[in-house]
């Protein structure tokens, strides 16, 4: 057997400088000092997003809450290490503290990520651990081709899964559910 080298063993890592240096309308995310690149999302996934981000926005101001609710691209700096990068779809900030000119410095409350082909294997296991581990407190999970949400609530340590007909409590919200029946995503 071979002996492997030296470049071959250490990986290189990555920071957030690396991000800020890539090229003008290059989006990648940073996980534990590692880059991901990001495709470009389709029409539908911008549609769905759009209508969710809507939906929450309009419940927020509507109840004149605290928290505020950011569309990707949003940066968001999980940990104080400069390793940790990400740009969720949809992140809900109650804590005020957190928001910077450049993004959010620690855990959003709540993190919706629409799935795509290319963020399949991020979103369902790589961001899953990154995002408990953090401090979200609700993660969800939507997927327009299986039709399916899956909710993370890391503070009850409970994982439910729902489909595009069924209405969806929210456990940040006492009295906010989201219904997907009412969303078209063609």
């Amino acid at each position: 057997m071979e002996a492997l080298n030296r470049e071959e063993i250490m990986q290189e890592l990555y920071d957030i400088e690396d991000i800020y240096a890539l090229s003008d309308g290059e989006r990648a995310e940073l996980i534990d000092g590692k880059i991901y690149y990001m495709a470009p999302p389709n029409t539908k996934h911008q549609r769905l997003v759009g209508t969710i981000f809507n939906i929450i926005s309009n419940y927020i101001q509507a109840n004149n809450g605290e928290c505020e609710p950011f569309i990707a691209p949003f940066a968001v700096f999980l940990n104080e290490n400069n390793k940790n990068y990400v740009e969720p779809d949809i992140s809900v900030i109650c804590d005020k503290n957190k928001l910077t000119d450049k993004g959010c410095n620690g855990a959003p409350d709540w993190i919706i990520e629409v799935v795509s082909p290319s963020s399949r294997q991020m979103d369902y296991y790589k961001k899953l651990f990154k995002y408990r581990t953090s401090g979200v407190k609700e993660y969800w999970v939507v997927d327009p081709d299986k039709q399916v949400i899956t909710v993370y609530d890391f503070v009850r340590d409970t994982m439910m899964e729902y489909g595009f007909k069924d209405k969806v409590q929210v456990g940040i919200y006492e009295d906010f559910a989201i219904d997907f029946a009412q969303i078209n995503i063609e």
